[in-house]
């Protein structure tokens, strides 16, 4: 008799524990799921949206929209070089960022030297349609289609693409989907990530939040929400599609990204390559945290193609 109630001791108290981790599985899913969700979809609270103009700084520059169908667009900046250009540089933002609040610092310096450059807010930020983001994946096609519009315009080679964060993501692998066929003369990629999953961690350990299995179950139901797989998609692959000269801008406190993984990027680079570090700035926009090393490493590297 004793032997029957351990027996159903035993069994009653492993009902109890799967049923706790069932439900504590379910509420790591709602919780994962709608945190993808608020990450990746921007609305009125969440969408930082900012008022300042190329003329706030000084510089001339048209509004140009680049039509993606009927219903989509990419809305940008055209900034002629006062004198003989150049070339062309094309400036490309950060998650949740914009022409407006990330790039104006950057361009003013390719503007004092001589360059045109093409602001592109991606589809989801700034003035652009839409109202999500996939973090680099889809806004590869928006890399795609700024080279693209450039290229009809006729702006003058060679074309220079700069990235900052999701940007230099998308940069990267706009240069890996071979049916896009981007080729630019060279690429400037400021504070790149490794690996989507990585910096999903890496967000999440820096608000103390644990990081296993919860960054796991926002990459699946994020890639879920939006069609892709996130789990594949790793910039770090990426680079290995690329030939041409590269320049890695990092800040050495960046919390997002460690220099383990910038290195891994430089290493899978094809072309030429140089790595600058910026000792005093984490996950900045580095040109405001040190203007003359950000322009003196540009310059150096500019006059090199």
């Amino acid at each position: 008799m004793q032997r029957l109630e351990a027996i159903k001791v035993r069994i009653k108290t492993r009902k109890r524990i799967y049923k706790f981790i069932i439900i504590t599985f379910i509420i790591l899913n709602i919780l994962s799921y709608g945190g993808a969700y608020y990450l990746t979809y921007f609305n009125s609270y969440n969408r930082q949206v900012s008022s300042k103009k190329p003329a706030d700084i000084g510089l001339k520059y048209e509004t140009k929209r680049i039509s993606i169908n009927r219903n989509e667009w990419l809305d940008t900046w055209f900034i002629p070089a006062e004198n003989k250009s150049n070339g062309t540089v094309l400036l490309f933002p950060g998650n949740n960022g914009s022409k407006a609040k990330q790039l104006l610092a950057p361009t003013q310096v390719f503007h004092d030297l001589d360059y045109n450059t093409l602001l592109v807010d991606f589809r989801g930020l700034g003035a652009s349609s839409g109202n999500s983001t996939t973090i680099g994946f889809r806004e590869a096609e928006d890399v795609a289609l700024a080279v693209n519009y450039a290229e009809k315009s006729k702006l003058k080679h060679p074309y220079i693409l700069y990235g900052v964060s999701m940007g230099s993501a998308a940069i990267l692998k706009s240069m890996a989907d071979k049916d896009k066929n981007i080729n630019p003369e060279a690429i400037i990629l400021e504070a790149p990530f490794a690996r989507l999953v990585n910096a999903v961690g890496s967000r999440l350990k820096a608000i103390k939040i644990p990081t296993f299995p919860i960054t796991q179950l926002i990459v699946f139901w994020g890639g879920i929400q939006h069609g892709f797989n996130g789990f594949t998609h790793n910039p770090v692959t990426y680079a290995k599609s690329v030939k041409c000269p590269t320049l890695i801008l990092q800040g050495k406190l960046d919390k997002w990204t460690s220099l383990e993984e910038i290195n891994e990027i430089l290493q899978n680079l094809q072309g030429s390559k140089e790595l600058v570090i910026f000792p005093d700035a984490g996950h900045n926009l580095l040109v405001t945290v040190d203007k003359q090393l950000w322009k003196q490493s540009v310059e150096k590297f500019l006059g090199g193609i």
